[in-house]
């Protein structure tokens, strides 16, 4: 065509699409129109989006990848061509009793019609498109990821707490925020530092300020408390970095905030961005990151480099978007490789076949029930997504929000503009001012317990991503993927499933009580150990301190003893709840969760088999480890077998 490129693909009458990426705003894409462009303020559900992702899959069992780096248009079925509508019936006249029992939603758009789903590409010439067979939508999203090079492995630190603290903060400050959260009985991983601590924020010097004048002591203090480094940053470079002037070549034409904006398309820009992180960074106890602005906005007075830029390596500004995100990740990643440290960091912006890459997407959206959704909607393209906390509207309000939180991918109190912890005082002006709240001291028991929750199922969650990077599964996943003949599982957006087992149903302040879809089976409800049959809505109440968790039926659920960070050896004792007859079995994975060697096979597989009839449990270890491995301390059986 004159004005590029289009692709037209089969859409089968009973069909229903997700994906495209970290899409906010919707959870099924079938009948929609998507524009994927990157922009970090999406305010309609258009298509534009911090991590747009050409990738969608069906409910049918196949996925589609389109290969481009261009902004790209996705017409998601319900157009019908001239004279395609004669004679047709209207899809709501249908009375068939799978009809009758669907949303009207399906009848909107048109989903009970064949259709097609059109792929527009003005600037492009040519495309290429992947498809990935199932048999199940599941397989084909594993299948995807696994093109992509598997799912990445966290640090086993970085799936405990990051606390990022006040922008304002000095190193003193630093310390006596975590000394502080330590002597709460909180746990806490990691201490994040933010723009603060370079002598130039934006654009960043990549450099130490005066306000920081012994980093390597300041990390050192932290990691004898089990704390790790993470730091805030972007990639644009100012004039006063020491790499400003050797990046010059092998930038972008236009700057950002007065800084370079280097192209990662280049092997020389890396090198250069990560020699100095290896040597001003990692050496200094930097651990992770939290990579900002590296996506695009229209709202916030169009800080980031035009489309119509031009960078060294023949990318326009349009490309440049579009792989920015992912770029940066490999560049930070390729840095941490090399110094074989294993991170696990946050990045502003991602795109397609990023599953292999250690980065958590977030947002400066406060949204809760679109944080909620974006757990869903991530794990369809590749992505993760953490529902951050910062401060709150309420008590009620932060107790949810650290709920969601715990149960997701990333556990990120992101306190970057109150001095003090958000469970003594939620609202900014006072917390800033010292003044705590009447009843801060039972808010932070209350958090403490969710904290410890999230240490307990650390082991559980490790494994999972383990899978992850074996099979390509979404260690965190809507229901629909694995339920995908179940209608009522199409539409769920504020559910999810937590690895093989574990289905999380968070709630938003305001709610006391909460229906719960249990997809087919038998399942157990964490709390009461209480017996549900599957394949129903349940009516759940929500007392402040929980959030409605359910374990499916032969489960063997491993939880650690609660521990303040993840380095703590008693973080290795383990007691496992035997759900039903405990057929299912476990599998936990031993290394020394820092370092890159378990890619090189430096760990143990530990398999979890049950006994129902002797009522004991029986543990398979096998691989090449020395670490101190899993302690099985109980059995403890939950259920009627």
């Amino acid at each position: 065509m004159r004005r590029g490129y289009v692709v037209t693909l089969p859409l089968g009458a009973g069909e229903i699409l997700y994906g495209l990426g970290l899409q906010l705003m919707s959870l099924m894409q079938r009948g929609t129109k998507k524009t994927l462009r990157v922009n970090a303020d999406p305010r309609h559900d258009a298509g534009d989006s911090h991590a747009p992702v050409p990738f969608y899959v069906s409910t049918q069992g196949y996925g589609v990848l389109v290969d481009t780096a261009r902004y790209i248009t996705f017409y998601m079925g319900g157009r019908t061509r001239r004279g395609e509508s004669a004679g047709k019936l209207s899809v709501e006249t249908t009375s068939t009793p799978a009809a009758q029992n669907l949303p009207q939603a399906y009848f909107r758009r048109r989903f009970g019609e064949s259709s097609e789903v059109i792929i527009d590409v003005p600037h492009a010439s040519g495309l290429d498109i992947y498809v990935f067979a199932g048999p199940s939508m599941r397989e084909a999203v594993q299948r995807y990821n696994l093109f992509s090079g598997g799912g990445c492995l966290p640090s086993l630190a970085g799936l405990g707490m990051l606390y990022h603290t006040d922008s304002s903060f000095n190193q003193d400050q630093v310390l006596a925020i975590a000394a502080d959260i330590r002597a709460s009985g909180i746990p806490c991983d990691s201490i994040g530092l933010e723009p603060g601590w370079q002598s130039h924020g934006y654009s960043c010097s990549f450099t130490w300020s005066d306000k920081f004048p012994d980093p390597e002591q300041m990390a050192a203090k932290l990691s004898v408390n089990g704390m790790e480094l993470n730091a805030w940053e972007h990639s644009f470079t100012h004039p006063s970095s020491p790499i400003h002037k050797v990046l010059e070549p092998y930038s972008a034409e236009f700057e950002v905030w007065n800084g370079l904006v280097p192209d990662f398309a280049l092997a020389e820009a890396r090198k250069i961005y990560n020699d100095f992180h290896a040597k001003e960074h990692a050496a200094r106890g930097i651990r992770g990151y939290k990579l900002d602005e590296c996506d695009n906005s229209d709202y916030t007075g169009g800080w980031s480099f035009p489309e119509c830029s031009e960078f060294p390596s023949g990318m326009d500004g349009e490309q440049a978007h579009c792989l920015y995100g992912v770029l940066y990740q490999s560049t930070i990643e390729d840095m941490f490789v090399q110094q074989n440290i294993r991170t696990y960091s946050l990045a502003r912006s991602s795109g397609a076949l990023a599953a292999p890459y250690p980065f958590v997407l977030y947002s400066d959206l406060y949204d809760h029930r679109v944080f909620i959704r974006g757990v869903v909607n991530a794990g369809f393209s590749g992505l993760l997504w953490t529902p951050e906390v910062r401060d709150a509207a309420s008590e009620e309000d932060l107790l949810r929000r650290i709920q969601s939180m715990i149960f997701s991918p990333f556990v990120l109190v992101n306190a970057w503009y109150i001095k003090h912890p958000p469970w003594k005082q939620v609202r900014t002006e006072e917390n800033n001012a010292g003044r705590f709240a009447a009843g801060w001291r039972e808010t932070a028991r209350k958090c403490r317990e969710l904290f410890e929750l999230r240490m307990r199922f650390i082991p559980y969650i490790y494994s999972a991503f383990f899978r992850y990077r074996e099979t390509g599964l979404p260690p965190f996943r809507g229901l629909v993927m694995d339920w995908p003949e179940d209608p009522q599982c199409w539409s769920i957006d504020d559910q999810w499933m937590m690895g093989d087992s574990i289905l999380v149903a968070p709630v938003v302040a305001g709610q006391n009580k909460r229906k719960v879809y249990l997809p087919s089976g038998v399942w157990y409800d964490f709390w009461t150990g209480e017996k549900r049959t599957g394949h129903q809505w349940v009516a759940v109440d929500v007392p402040l301190e929980r959030v409605p968790v359910f374990v499916k039926d032969g489960t063997l659920l491993p939880l650690a003893q609660a521990t303040l960070h993840t380095g703590d050896p008693q973080a290795r004792d383990i007691e496992v709840s035997v759900y039903g007859d405990g057929s299912q079995g476990a599998m936990l994975i031993e290394d020394d969760g820092k370092t890159c060697n378990v890619f090189k096979g430096e760990y143990n597989r530990v398999t979890l088999r049950y006994d129902p009839v002797r009522r004991i449990g029986l543990v398979n270890r096998s691989g090449t480890s020395k670490v101190q491995g899993y302690n099985i301390r109980d059995w403890r059986e939950i259920g009627s077998r």
